[in-house]
């Protein structure tokens, strides 16, 4: 699989699939743009070596119509104000206008599309929209880890018709991935919370092959237990022993299970963490979570991997996201990669892009 260095894009037109799909409020501004700040790298990179730059994204759910509060628009201003160089946006993602463009942008330009999502073609991996997508650019780069878990045209039909590899941003993920799954320094500890038993089963199981401890919350044990989940490892599995209770609802993990967690964490010199232990977004039901953040953050000389939007946001609301070495921008696609599946962005781009139509 090439990289974004493998390509001369000296006055090429380089088409790059962002992860720009940031939260937003109903006027469409942005509550937190670390997704933007991630791909800079590559646009930089691109910049410095002269090429001629078409950004491309999905933003929210807009079902194949054109949204107001989900245009481009806010990202243009922040792309603008993060990189300090002018970012012109297209009033769409394709057309003849938009193909004309792009042949007059000069080395150091950036041409941002419109929300691919605003066409339902792009969910539908259609092949008549990715070859009008793959008409924009004379390389493809795809530096959105957070979609590669996702069959769609912008993803996986692109490079069936021009030659792509990985941006910069990819490219750090996997290697801090890779770390985990194949050589993390022991003791190795993955802390699992939140309560989607059928996307944390799998990472469960994968990551418990490696880790020494698998810590996970009491929804994750009770789904595990309910589905009768067949675990690799059931002795790595440690789930908690008290919970804290309101209207019948286990909403926090106990004392006793703070202490217990904390003291796993403490022998630690690899861990990975995703998903809450509470309901965090309640202060009175988010202690369990926050001793947790607490402790792993102690922990100096350790390598540790955090991802997933809710605790990402719980950290940097405690200022402790920079205690990471690591910090995902893929939820689900960093769970689909942990569980040992082969994200469809990137195996696209491990076929020579000239053979892909034979």
């Amino acid at each position: 699989m090439k990289t974004i260095r493998d390509f001369n894009v000296k006055n090429k037109r380089v088409l790059v699939r962002c992860d720009f799909n940031v939260p937003v409020d109903e006027q469409g501004n942005i509550l937190d743009d670390f997704k933007i700040r991630q791909t800079l790298p590559t646009i930089q990179y691109l910049q410095k070596n002269k090429a001629r730059i078409i950004l491309m994204s999905h933003l929210g759910e807009p079902e194949g119509q054109a949204v107001p509060s989900l245009t481009m628009d806010k990202v243009q201003e922040r792309l603008v104000a993060l990189l300090k160089s002018p970012v012109v946006k297209a009033p769409d993602c394709i057309g003849y206008e938009i193909d004309k463009y792009t042949y007059g942008l000069v080395p150091g330009d950036i041409f941002l599309l419109e929300n691919l999502r605003f066409h339902k073609e792009e969910k539908e991996n259609n092949s008549e929209f990715a070859k009008s997508l793959a008409r924009l650019g004379d390389f493809y780069v795809n530096d959105a880890f957070g979609a590669c878990h996702r069959p769609h045209a912008s993803i996986v039909g692109v490079p069936q018709y021009i030659e792509g590899g990985i941006g910069l941003l990819v490219e750090k993920e996997i290697q801090n991935l890779e770390k985990l799954l194949k050589y993390p320094e022991k003791p190795m500890v993955a802390v699992i919370g939140g309560n989607k038993i059928e996307t944390k089963a799998g990472v469960v199981n994968k990551i418990s092959e490696n880790a020494d401890v698998v810590l996970v919350s009491t929804l994750i044990k009770e789904g595990i237990e309910k589905t009768g989940v067949a675990l690799s490892h059931p002795e790595k599995i440690v789930g908690p022993v008290d919970d804290i209770i309101f209207e019948g609802k286990k909403l926090d993990i106990g004392p006793q299970s703070v202490k217990l967690f904390c003291k796993k964490i403490k022998k630690a010199k690899t861990i990975f963490w995703n998903g809450p232990f509470g309901m965090t977004e309640k202060e009175e039901f988010a202690n369990g979570t926050t001793k947790i953040a607490k402790a792993i953050a102690k922990k100096w000389f350790c390598f540790k991997v955090v991802g997933g939007g809710e605790t990402i946001e719980f950290l940097t609301k405690l200022g402790l996201a920079k205690k990471f070495n690591h910090i995902s921008t893929g939820g689900g696609a960093m769970l689909y990669f942990l569980s040992g599946e082969e994200l469809p962005g990137l195996g696209v781009l491990k076929i020579p892009w000239q053979e892909k139509e034979k």
